[in-house]
């Protein structure tokens, strides 16, 4: 990567919103360059997508979010790339990472509630070829999401204890 677009690269994580037009003068770069960085960068996969990060708390959402540890026998020619993509391609699917420790796979899923999580394990990722096992840890709060905090820092949000 070139210092232009690892530069325009770190302005867009910070904030997705900024035009070509405000990077250009942030970085006192021509905006043709900064267009075309940007371009290259979305050609070759670096930028996959530019999203919102919705504090769901904040909205009427009511999904269930979980983390799936799965271990896995890793496939011959394969690895573990192809039941991580398999499991990828579900709707429910929001990540899929490759990890070290006791567990392979991390994957974060959301769905309607427990019962459907639940499901989603019992009958799609357990029924893979090569999965030993799985272990499923419900999300209850998100403090921060992406890097961004979800609680302003000058608000008291201790709970209430009373025995």
């Amino acid at each position: 990567m070139t210092t232009l677009e690892q530069n325009v690269l770190q302005l867009l994580t910070d904030d997705a919103r900024l035009t070509v037009k405000k990077i250009s003068a942030m970085l006192s770069v021509d905006e043709d360059s900064v267009q075309s960085a940007i371009r290259t960068m979305e050609e070759n996969g670096i930028i996959v997508k530019y999203t919102a990060i919705v504090n769901g708390e904040k909205t009427d959402d009511s999904l269930v979010s979980a983390l799936i540890e799965v271990k896995v026998t890793p496939k011959k020619k394969e690895g573990f790339d192809g039941i991580a993509m398999a499991i990828a391609s579900f709707p429910e699917v929001k990540s899929v990472y490759l990890m070290s420790g006791a567990y392979d796979l991390a994957v974060f899923i959301e769905d309607r509630s427990l019962q459907q999580v639940a499901r989603f394990v019992s009958e799609r990722i357990s029924t893979f070829d090569g999965v030993i096992s799985t272990a499923t840890h419900f999300i209850l709060k998100k403090y921060k999401i992406e890097g961004v905090t979800t609680q302003k820092a000058d608000a008291d949000y201790r709970l209430s204890i009373q025995a």
